[in-house]
């Protein structure tokens, strides 16, 4: 089955369960796919799907920090149940060990030895861990690697 589907039945299935917080985060979800699939003319995939869904989680993650520093603890709370529902269509992330792998295999194939080489590095290091790794964090390991 794939990822989209599975969004959709699960928007059915709070919708019978009448779970309206999650239904409301799955809703938004789908929007947001059905609106790139629309702008873009054409059917995404599953991997087009996670991009999705990386990017509503990054959002989710900002917004919640800022509602904590603003001291709106309701809408931060909000922020995080809806993060929780996106994450539940994201793969398992890597662990830090499998990241410093990639990484060091990506430095061996680029050949790269100063941080002037970081583009390849991390050209080499996005389809690789794609949705399963913080790629601001892989960007400052890499950076940590090459120093």
């Amino acid at each position: 089955m794939s990822l989209k589907l599975r969004i959709q039945d699960d928007m059915k299935t709070a919708m019978r369960a009448r779970e309206a917080d999650r239904l409301s985060a799955l809703r938004l979800l789908f929007a947001a796919i059905r609106q790139r699939e629309i702008d873009e003319r054409i059917e995404l995939d599953d991997d087009g799907v996670i991009a999705i869904v990386e990017k509503l989680s990054k959002q989710r993650k900002d917004a919640q920090s800022q509602y904590e520093a603003a001291t709106r603890q309701d809408l931060a709370d909000r922020e995080a149940f809806e993060l929780t529902i996106l994450s539940d269509y994201l793969p398992q992330p890597f662990s830090a060990d499998e990241i410093n792998t990639a990484i060091q295999s990506a430095i061996t194939e680029s050949g790269a030895t100063s941080a002037r080489d970081m583009g390849k590095i991390m050209a080499l290091l996005k389809p690789r861990l794609a949705g399963r790794a913080d790629m601001t964090a892989v960007s400052g390991s890499v950076k940590a690697a090459l120093a």
